[in-house]
């Protein structure tokens, strides 16, 4: 089986977009919500909320999120 290749980044054209997953309200895996550069200088993103796609959003350290309580 051949590995897929990702996509090269068309911002800085070093990285490739990596595709980032999520989990919706109710728990249901949302693949591909995110594509993010895996160049960390470039910072270049793709990300879809509810529908609507935004470019470019803030990368936030993951580090500082505090994990919500259930």
């Amino acid at each position: 089986m051949e590995p897929t290749a990702l996509p090269k980044c068309l911002k800085c054209e070093r990285g490739d977009l990596v595709p980032l997953s999520d989990f919706g309200s109710q728990g249901a895996p949302i693949h591909y919500k995110a594509w993010v550069c895996s160049n960390p200088e470039c910072g270049f993103n793709i990300k879809i909320r509810n529908g609507d796609v935004y470019f470019n959003e803030p990368i936030n350290n993951g580090a500082l999120h505090a994990p919500r309580v259930r």
